[in-house]
This record gives C-alpha cells, structure tokens and sequence, in this order.
C-alpha cells in the first residue's frame, strides 16, 4: 500500500499554525508553512519553512530556518525562481487559446504530449520533434484522460475516480438536493458534471474546479477552474480568483453548494483542514450576509475522501464529520479497485459533515442500513451490542475482545503480555500507550502534554539572536551509526526498564 498508516507527523516534524498577521516566505507554489523539528531529549524545537505543497526537497527545494535573516541578493534571486516557474500563458491566455483550437477542422487538432499543451497550426513546426496527438472533441470533454496523471502522491497526486463512483457521489449529492458542485482536487467530478449537464438527462447542476494542476487551464474558464493550493490556501490568480470563489459559493435561488475534495493521501491533515475551514469560514459569511440567517455557527456542507486510517487526525480537525463505509475506487490506481476483499479492498472513505443517515450507499454493492447507528455500513460491517456501534473501518468483519473491551481486527490476538490485542508478530512488551512522550522520554503523557514542549525551541531561538553558533557540549565520539526508527529505540528503552 503507498500510504503508510504511520502518523508522520508526529514522528520528528509537526506543522505550526500561523500567527496573525506574520508573513511566510513564499516558493513557486505559494506561502510556505512553518514547521517545527521534534527530537528525543534536548535537541529539539528548531522551526523552519518549507513548501506547503511539496514534501520531497527533490520536487521542491525551499528551506528557510524561522529566525534566519536572508539578504536581499537571495530574495531578489528567489523571487526570479518563483517567476521562472510560473505557466507560460495566463489562464486569460489560455482561454482564447481554446476557443481558436475548438473553431480548428478536426485533422489540425494536435498535441503536444511531452509538452502537455494544446497546440494551435503555427506551433506544429516548433513541436515537430515532439511526440504529438490527434484531439477528438470527446477528449476535450475529458481533458483528464488526454493529460498524464501527475503521480506524486504527497503533493499533486490524480488517481482518478472511476465512472461508479463519480455517478454515486453525484447522484447522491444531486438526491440531497445540491445544485453547485466545488470540486477541490476533483478534475474527473467536474468533467462529469458537465458531460451529464449536455446528455440533460439530470437536474443540471454547477461546478467549480480548484486544483494545483495549471494544465486544465487549456481547457476551462475563469469561472470554471483557479489554480489553487489547497495545503496553503493559496490562488496562483490572487483576488481575481478569490472573487470567483466568493461568487460561487453565494447560494441564490436555493442552489445549495457542497465541496467535495480529494487531496493527495501522502497531504498533511492539519493544512488541508485549515484550508477547508477557510472555505467554509467564506462561505459562512456570504451566507449570513444573504438570505440564511441560521448559517452563522455551520460549516459548508463537504465531503472529504481519504484512507480511513487517517480517521482519529480528520476528526480532530474537523470534529463535524463523520467517516461513512463507502468504498472509493479509482481507474489509474493499482490498488484502490473495487470487488476486492479482505485486505485488498479500497481502504479510501468518504468523511462527511453531512448526516450519515442521509447518505443512501448502494444496496446491489453489499450495504446495509444499520437502525442502531442509523447510517449505511458495508454488510460484513455487523453491530457490537458490547461496543453498541458497527466497529470496522476497512471493510472486514472485526471481533469484541473482552479484556479489551472494544472490537479489533480479526488479523489480531490478544497478547497477555502487552495486555491489547496485536498482530502475532507484533513487538511483544511494548503496550499500548507506553510509547511515551516523544520529548523527555516520560510514560506519563505524550509530547503534545510535555511541561518542557517549548524550553528547547526558546533556547534556541535566543542562541540565534546572540549571534553565536550552536556549539555541541557532547564529548567527541566515534562517527554516528545510522539512526534508528522511534518505534526500535522505544522498545530499546522499555527493554531496559524491565531488566
């Protein structure tokens, strides 16, 4: 499976919330954010900014320490790089771009696939060399199979839904009586809605694209697609784009508006949560300013599709929703298809602030109404009257453990020794919450909780005014062996605690 079930975050970085009005330096792809290094014991703390958007140095390569003073000669160059990377058309440009290319006879339609652009007859000489195509006007309906999936899966990642479950979300969001689709990070969701928008077979409904991908800029409006980051919030278009946004989300006549948004799954939770707050925080306000007065304390209705291990961090950010059993499926992905069972099944969900009761899943696919839980559960899903809830999050049947007194997956067995249920080659010894805390080392609370949290960074940042470097106070030793992962070192020291 590409996405690990570990808890990146908290396993050496964690993500800053901004402070008002504080500026983060910007990279190609908009402000960064602030990050904050977590070590074990003293050497921790030291903040820094890096891409929102890109986690690999390789794809983007900004680093800047919080307190670090950069020269003028170095902004001067980093602006350059900015706008070195920047389209090479406007998307205004793009716009009439496209309208020349629709009104072309059908044997000049070309292009370019190394170059990932549309090109109009002038053009052909220059991409001669070029690996180029013949354009159907069904593929200019769907651009998103014409353009190569980006495949970096923790920044910019397009596996794309396949037709079952883009007509489910549709028909489901058309049936709650929703006339307005933003579709943030969703190209194959607006590609539909506006192709079952020609058919006039369905209520007609308006969508909107946010995505990172300048390409489909070749082949949307201005009122149709911004360019937009959704780890930062940020549009490439600045206010035009904003105000494109603002008059969408404005609901007139009873359209109703829900976002439906598919981030990369290797994304960092708290940014893409702080992102789509932001959006509902705008759509509150356009609300309350119009006919609904009763929208003040509400969020925008949305659905968020993730792997379902991400549960316990979404509901943290974004306490509202709920994870329903729905079993998300994509064309382009080798894993994540539908009809596979046990532990090959799509482990991606739907997180919704939608009553899950309302969300009717399909029958002929194996869901089942649960009266207790009053919502839609997959049929091996069955209730716990121990737990009183339909405990499994990855489709199999799971089983109530007694002395555990919760239901776990029927892949694990209860250790006495650890005293939980584990798997069976599980490190025997390390319990349950006896990880510790990550900053000194105590088993009574976790690093989040530490008194000592923000002693080290303070150190710091006070060495860093002084001007002096910071000068280790450790004997010289022999080279340093290579690191081991959190998990071995806690063993290490929970083993030498028993002896």
């Amino acid at each position: 499976m590409e996405v690990s079930e570990a808890n990146d975050e908290s396993f050496g970085i964690e993500v800053i919330p901004a402070e008002d009005g504080k500026l983060a330096p910007c990279c190609p792809h908009g402000p960064t954010l602030l990050f904050e290094k977590v070590g074990k014991g003293g050497e921790k703390g030291r903040r820094f900014y890096a891409c929102s958007a890109c986690r690999d140095r390789k794809d983007c390569n900004f680093f800047q320490w919080e307190e670090e003073k950069v020269s003028e000669v170095r902004l001067l160059a980093r602006q350059a790089e900015n706008q070195s990377k920047r389209p090479v058309f406007t998307q205004q440009e793009n716009c009439s771009r496209f309208r020349k290319f629709s009104s072309l006879p059908l044997d000049e339609k070309k292009f370019c696939q190394d170059c990932q652009m549309l090109l109009l007859p002038g053009e052909h000489g220059a991409h001669s060399s070029h690996k180029t195509t013949a354009v159907s006007t069904d593929q200019l309906r769907r651009p998103s199979v014409l353009l190569r999936p980006l495949d970096n899966k923790k920044s910019n990642a397009q596996y794309l839904f396949t037709d079952r479950s883009s007509h489910f979300l549709l028909d489901t969001l058309a049936g709650l009586g929703y006339k307005k689709v933003l579709c943030v990070g969703t190209p194959s969701l607006q590609e539909l809605i506006k192709l079952r928008n020609l058919e006039q077979k369905h209520e007609p409904m308006k969508s909107l694209l946010l995505d990172i991908d300048f390409r489909y800029t070749q082949f949307y409006s201005q009122d149709e697609f911004c360019h937009y980051n959704m780890f930062n919030h940020h549009f490439f278009d600045g206010e035009a784009s904003g105000a494109v946004l603002q008059a969408f989300l404005t609901e007139c006549d009873g359209q109703k508006v829900v976002m439906v948004a598919d981030p990369p799954f290797g994304g960092l939770v708290k940014p893409l949560a702080s992102s789509f707050s932001l959006i509902s925080h705008t759509w509150r306000k356009l609300q309350s300013s119009g006919e609904c007065h009763d929208c003040s304390n509400t969020d925008i209705p949305m659905m968020w599709i993730f792997p379902y291990f991400f549960e316990p961090r979404i509901l943290e950010c974004l306490p509202s929703c709920t994870m329903l059993d729905y079993q998300v499926d994509y064309d382009n992905h080798p894993m994540y298809k539908h009809g596979k069972t046990g532990r090959k099944q799509s482990p991606v969900r739907l997180f919704t602030n939608i009553s899950p009761r309302d969300v009717v899943l399909p029958k002929d696919e194996g869901y089942r109404f649960c009266s207790v839980c009053q919502r839609f559960v997959l049929s091996l899903n069955k209730h716990c009257a121990k737990c009183n809830v339909c405990p499994s999050k990855d489709g199999r049947e799971w089983k109530h453990c007694s002395m555990c007194e919760k239901c776990v997956k029927p892949s694990w067995r209860h250790c006495q020794r650890c005293g939980r249920c584990a798997l069976p080659d599980h490190p025997c010894g390390q319990g349950e919450g006896q990880e510790g805390c990550f900053n000194c080392g105590s088993l009574e609370h976790k690093r989040k909780a530490c008194p000592l949290k923000d002693t080290h960074r303070i150190s710091h940042r006070s060495n860093a005014k002084s001007g002096g470097k910071r000068v280790s106070h450790r004997p010289l030793l022999k080279p340093k062996a290579k690191r081991k992962s959190g998990a071995a070192r806690r063993a290490k020291a929970l083993a030498a605690l028993s002896k």
